[in-house]
């Protein structure tokens, strides 16, 4: 019997309708560990030939995971085999994971939602900017003016001025802050109604402003806040 034979007979048998064992699918979950693309194919390559080595038709998730945690421990080092299995413990929680991710313009926000959703198969990626369009569009500049100019603007929109106008940038930066979170936290209370896992970027992600806690029960939250510490390179972003 040929190698390609075999291995189509090989099934994750705890799956429904027993589905077949697929190295770009495990290349793809092993992905989430930080590994590249091409170093994941070869630990699923691996994988596979020790799947062969036992000459059973079928195995359970739980024994390709040991197989895959094995292997990957072996070809990229424990870090990597220890990330695969706080993966999986993520991903067997009843509950959907809300990521949060925070930090000034050009830090790289939009990048690490972009890449995280991709490799923890989170298909809902929002900025706040798109919130905070749809908020103008229902807003007017006279109801909400903090609203309708950029954030690097925000004082200029400000009814009532500071008083030390070394402080006007950061309230009405505040000020647009707070309005936007109304819409952030619609999306995080969505989220735990719906149990979809979602992830939220932006600069309007500010530690105090959206509202977790009232979800602990229902949802998995990592906020967190980026940043580049070296100016020259945040510069060069722009």
């Amino acid at each position: 019997m040929s190698e390609r034979t075999r291995t189509s007979q090989i099934v994750i048998s705890d799956r429904e309708s027993g589905l077949p064992f697929s190295k770009g699918l495990l290349a793809s979950q092993v992905m989430v560990t930080g590994l590249s693309p091409y170093r994941a194919y070869q630990v699923a390559e691996e994988v596979e030939i020790r799947l062969l080595e036992r000459r059973r038709a079928s195995v359970t998730s739980a024994e390709l995971a040991e197989v895959a945690i094995e292997v990957i421990g072996e070809v990229a080092g424990e870090r990597y085999a220890t990330n695969f299995v706080r993966w999986r413990e993520i991903e067997n929680l009843d509950v959907p994971l809300v990521i949060l991710i925070g930090g000034a313009t050009g830090v790289g926000k939009s990048t690490i939602a972009t890449q995280l959703a991709a490799r923890l198969g989170i298909v809902r990626v929002v900025a706040t900017d798109a919130i905070r369009e749809v908020m103008r569009a229902m807003l007017s500049s006279e109801l909400m003016p903090t609203l309708h100019v950029s954030s690097f603007q925000a004082d200029k929109a400000l009814r009532e001025p500071p008083t030390r106008m070394a402080d006007a940038l950061t309230l009405g930066f505040r000020e647009q802050t707070a309005a936007v979170s109304v819409g952030i936290n619609a999306l995080i209370e969505r989220a735990a109604a719906e149990g979809t896992s979602i992830v939220i970027e932006g600069a309007h992600i500010v530690p105090g402003f959206f509202e977790t806690d009232a979800h602990a029960e229902r949802i998995l939250a990592v906020p967190f806040v980026v940043g580049v510490d070296d100016e020259d390179r945040h510069r060069s972003h722009f």
